[in-house]
């Protein structure tokens, strides 16, 4: 499996909070500080140039994925993280939580652990991140098409070709 990590910046509402809740399930380990972040590490950064894709897998297996736990009101704040991880982009998805239902790109930080997942071609984990959340089979219904487009595809250029069919 996979090591999931989070840094939680505190900055959503607990109760609505993914992060919180994959803690205390244990599906994700939190990081305290943004120097813990594991190095070599992928972060999953709306504002990275690169998409995820396959090619990440050997990366993902070694040194696990960081999810950035902010709120989207505050995103031009995200944190730099250091030359040393790999900051990858999500492609176009729609979200399928309660608050952002059907805007795109505007994901969980479950919802993005899960399609990060699902894109490397780790598709039981994904369901497994998703499954301790009501709506989570809703999101994988929702982008079911543009999910195994994006795991079929082995470069971050292919996931950016697809992606194209859906913007």
């Amino acid at each position: 499996m996979i090591r999931l990590y989070v840094y939680d910046e505190g900055q959503c509402d607990p109760k609505k909070c993914t992060a919180k809740k994959m803690i205390r399930f244990g599906i994700v380990q939190q990081i305290p500080s943004i120097r813990r972040i594991p190095h070599g590490a992928i972060i999953l950064d709306p504002t990275a140039e690169k998409a995820i894709s396959r090619e990440d897998r050997g990366r993902a297996e070694a040194r696990g994925i960081v999810v950035m736990d902010l709120s989207w009101n505050r995103i031009d704040t995200f944190p730099q993280v250091g030359r040393d991880k790999a900051p990858r982009a999500l492609p176009y998805l729609l979200a399928a939580n309660p608050v952002n239902w059907g805007k795109p790109l505007r994901l969980t930080s479950a919802e993005a652990l899960a399609a990060s997942l699902y894109i490397m071609g780790y598709k039981e984990e994904a369901c497994k991140v998703l499954e301790k959340f009501t709506w989570g089979e809703q999101f994988l219904k929702l982008n079911q098409e543009p999910l195994d487009r994006y795991s079929e595809a082995e470069t971050s250029a292919q996931v950016v070709a697809i992606q194209s069919d859906y913007i």
